[in-house]
């Protein structure tokens, strides 16, 4: 049995491009943000929207309440199937309706909530993070309709960018709506908007909080300053002293790891250094290719820090000082490893005998694609049929946790991270947008997957 030719999917594509524009356009209008309350009704408004517009594809699509781990309501969810045969191959496709907020509109060149299409591309929060997300699943299955040839389960998340806190009780009540031979996440993105990718690696995540006292309670720094060092000082010494003379975090039991399924291509500095809006002069810490830096070896960045503000300050030495640190990890390290690990080398190494106390927070496991598995393979193939160009794999420096937990949940599931953002996507920032080209060889690139999936 033969699948449907590219050329046959790309119409098909082509002819629902309308629908599929002014879907991503009112998806962008629901203006869904999560941070506002999970449990709001513009978050069922979102929910019921998504609902809807599957179900209108015929999937038996509705919106379900979650619950959190305490029992209280948790985020409104988006769930539905379309079973073809029992003997079919089961797709479950995720993407997430939440999207962040807008702290202020005023950096932004166009309405946040208006969509607005300029020089091919289309503008909104929500556009790319995970709206892109949702048009590609439905763009898909309008694509395949009749013909499809999988068993399809879909699940769109309304909390992600609040942590997913009823991710995982929501998914264990309901495993059996979810139970797939492949899942789709749809909330990353490609190389470019010209060149896809896959996503190979995701970094885990740790937190914690450090105190360093060295005293009882404030003292004047003229009287007591010089045998002294004051808590900020001692701080500053303590974080510094986690480096090596490369800037490269250097911890007994923090792992770094080489990009999963080795590096096709290096990131290029300058425009790292653009993107990231550099200062002249700044020097790149670190060794080695810049991928590994982003994608697989760890980072420690000091999120929060307790001090006294400079507007106000007066001649005193700090008592103690609190600092949080957020250290990515290596896909495949255990992040209460590494916990533990920068835990007792804080604790070990107090400078000057300071009192250094430590607070363990929360733990997110990274995850690391199998480049062997066959969906791979076939999904490789379908985005190089879609994009007219070479796949270049990348991984993503940030981590997303429940999918390590999908994984956990269902250890039998291939799971492939794919989505529709891109370098100039401006996620989670100002001026958000989606490549209009990249979303339809993202759709073109789903649908010839799905299909060679059934085939």
């Amino acid at each position: 049995m033969t699948g449907l030719s590219g050329d046959d999917i790309r119409a098909r594509v082509q002819d629902d491009w309308d629908r599929i524009v002014a879907l991503l356009t009112d998806k962008v209008a629901c203006a869904s943000v999560s941070a506002k309350g999970i449990t709001g009704e513009h978050m069922q408004r979102s929910a019921q929207f998504v609902a809807e517009e599957f179900t209108g594809l015929g999937l038996d699509a509705h919106v379900v309440q979650s619950r959190n781990p305490d029992g209280t309501p948790g985020a409104y969810e988006v769930v539905g199937s379309r079973i073809v045969s029992p003997d079919a191959p089961t797709v479950l496709l995720y993407a997430h309706h939440d999207v962040q907020p807008v702290p202020d509109p005023g950096q932004w060149d166009t309405d946040p909530f208006v969509a607005v299409e300029k020089d091919g591309r289309l503008y909104g929060r929500g556009s790319a993070d995970d709206g892109g997300g949702i048009a590609i699943h439905s763009g898909t299955l309008k694509a395949l309709g009749d013909d499809l040839g999988v068993n399809v389960k879909i699940f769109f998340e309304g909390e992600e960018e609040m942590g997913s806190p009823s991710f995982i009780p929501f998914i264990e009540e309901h495993r059996e709506e979810f139970e797939a031979d492949v899942i789709i996440v749809a909330d990353s993105g490609n190389w470019s908007a010209d060149v896809p990718s896959l996503t190979t690696s995701l970094r885990g995540n740790t937190t914690l909080d450090v105190t360093v006292r060295v005293l009882g309670h404030p003292v004047h720094s003229g009287q007591f300053g010089g045998p002294i060092l004051d808590a900020n000082t001692l701080s500053a010494m303590l974080i510094s002293s986690l480096y090596n003379e490369s800037g490269e975090l250097d911890v007994p039991g923090v792992i770094a790891q080489e990009p999963i399924g080795g590096l096709q291509r290096d990131l290029d500095e300058e425009t790292l250094r653009g993107d990231a809006a550099t200062v002249e002069g700044l020097r790149f810490a670190g060794t080695g290719s810049l991928a590994s830096r982003l994608w697989t070896k760890p980072s420690l960045t000091v999120i929060g820090i307790d001090a006294h503000p400079v507007d106000g300050s007066f001649n005193v030495l700090a008592d103690a000082t609190r600092f949080r640190l957020s250290l990515r990890t290596a896909p495949s390290q255990r992040p209460q490893e590494a916990q533990q690990a920068l835990t007792t080398y804080l604790i070990r190494h107090a400078p000057f005998g300071a009192e250094v106390t430590v607070e363990a927070l929360d733990n997110g496991m990274g995850w690391a694609m199998d480049p062997d598995a066959e969906s791979v393979n076939i999904a490789e193939k379908a985005m190089q049929e879609a994009f007219g160009t070479e796949v270049i794999n990348k991984g993503e420096g940030g981590s997303i946790p429940f999918i390590p937990e999908l994984q956990r949940i269902f250890p039998h599931a291939q799971v492939l991270v794919t989505g529709p953002e891109d370098p100039k996507s401006n996620a989670h920032s100002p001026n958000e947008s989606i490549s209009l080209s990249g979303l339809r060889n993202n759709i073109i690139t789903e649908t010839l997957l799905l299909d060679r999936l059934a085939h």
